[in-house]
């Protein structure tokens, strides 16, 4: 049992020094927080391709624009008189529709309409990806104090780990108590090899996130989870919610877009005239009559008996009726949102609080003095496992609740449509 020991301690002592320290290959330099936000607006896809939506509503006003299109019609005839043919024609036309009673004016106030709603939309749509962005990089400055939490641990553990094993040739100690610290050091190797994927997978998505085309480039943030706590009045952030949240001004734009719709419907079902414009000319043999050409004009009116059914304006009218509680649903939606926000926040704050009153300090004390107290024979093993992992709990909870504090001060600002944050 003793030399499988000492075999199992040597192997273990191997592995260990093959992996002694991870190190993490970056080709960039560092990142910070208002440079990414620059490169998000500028270069991310999802919002480049949200973009194309205004440009489409633009273009709508051109086809709004347009007249109709003149038809020109021509013609040939040939006249017989059983099988002797009598004469020949050729005719041409012109006809024209037009447009009465504000018809296009209508289709284009609709289309300039709807254009203002798309920029409100899309204004809206970065709102909402500002928050993201800010989120997707302060997880990756969370991962990245995670990492360094996983890394000091067990580099802590592996000088633990050498030292038993000089004191177990020493006879200072037992052998269970020297593979106990191997197989500890191994265990904590394990879980920092998978938070190193995790701060990989966090730099990833930076990349994602500002349209990155290059695989093998990582972007490292340059951040502090921690700063000082901001106080804020709901009932102010309530009125700026109200002049600045985009989505609140796309619901304004879709009640004017029901209303225009509504209108252009009315519209639509006026008359409208179809002008025609023709010449022909006939030409026939001496003995059946004169060679002759006419000029014709007329004018077309549609009979609107379609007009009976009104289904398109009672479509139009309901289309206002929901225009209105939407928008009275985007208030409300403002107002909760911002409460559940301000609650997040201040429950968060409270968190980080606890925390900076010494808890941190006392766990790192008890830790080195549980270590000391061990390297002199003084105290367990066992001890000194539960006190590091009990230090390194609070710190990963700790760097939870920073992240948690920063990204509720991202989402109440958010839902009060004001950005001034920097990490």
């Amino acid at each position: 049992m003793r030399i499988f020991t000492i075999c199992l301690i040597t192997l273990l002592s191997q592995v260990h020094t093959s992996f002694c320290q991870t190190d993490i290959p970056f080709h960039n330099g560092s990142l910070k927080f208002n440079e990414y936000m620059d490169l998000v607006g500028k270069h991310n896809l999802d919002y480049a391709a949200e973009r194309y939506e205004v440009s489409k509503a633009e273009a709508a006003i051109e086809i709004a624009r347009i007249f109709p299109d003149p038809t020109l019609s021509f013609g040939m005839s040939q006249d017989h008189n059983g099988h002797l043919t009598t004469g020949n024609g050729v005719s041409a036309g012109l006809d024209q529709s037009v447009d009465l009673f504000g018809k296009r004016r209508a289709r284009i106030d609709l289309a300039k309409t709807e254009h203002e709603l798309s920029k409100a939309l899309l204004s809206d749509f970065f709102r909402n990806l500002e928050a993201q962005s800010a989120e997707t990089f302060l997880e990756a400055l969370k991962q990245k104090q995670l990492y360094a939490v996983k890394l000091n641990s067990y580099q802590t553990m592996k000088r633990l780990a050498e030292a038993d094993s000089i004191r177990l040739k020493l006879g200072s100690i037992m052998e269970i108590d020297a593979v106990q610290s191997k197989l500890e050091a191994g265990s904590l190797f394990n879980e920092l090899l998978q938070a190193e994927a995790d701060l990989r997978n966090s730099y990833i998505q930076l990349s994602q996130m500002t349209g990155s085309l290059m695989p093998d480039t990582l972007m490292i943030p340059e951040g502090e989870l921690a700063f000082n706590p901001r106080q804020f009045v709901m009932a102010d952030l309530i009125i700026k919610a109200r002049n600045n949240r985009a989505d609140l001004v796309a619901a304004l734009y879709n009640k004017e877009v029901a209303h225009k719709a509504l209108r252009l419907a009315q519209k639509e079902r006026n008359i409208d005239l179809d002008l025609t414009l023709g010449i022909s000319n006939s030409s026939y043999i001496e003995s059946y009559g004169p060679s002759f050409a006419t000029v014709s004009a007329g004018i077309a009116i549609p009979l609107k008996f379609s007009n009976h059914y009104k289904g398109e304006l009672k479509q139009a009218q309901f289309q206002i009726s929901q225009s209105e509680v939407l928008y009275e649903k985007a208030e409300l939606q403002i107002r909760t949102e911002i409460a559940q926000a301000m609650q997040n926040y201040k429950a968060a704050c409270k968190q980080v609080e606890s925390y900076d009153h010494g808890m941190l300090e006392s766990a790192q004390i008890v830790r080195k003095g549980k270590i000391y107290s061990y390297s002199r024979g003084e105290t367990s093993l066992l001890e000194v496992l539960n006190a590091q992992r009990t230090y390194n709990d609070i710190q990963q909870n700790y760097f939870e609740t920073l992240f948690n504090r920063a990204v509720s001060l991202v989402e109440l600002e958010k839902a009060a449509g004001i950005w001034d944050i920097n990490f």
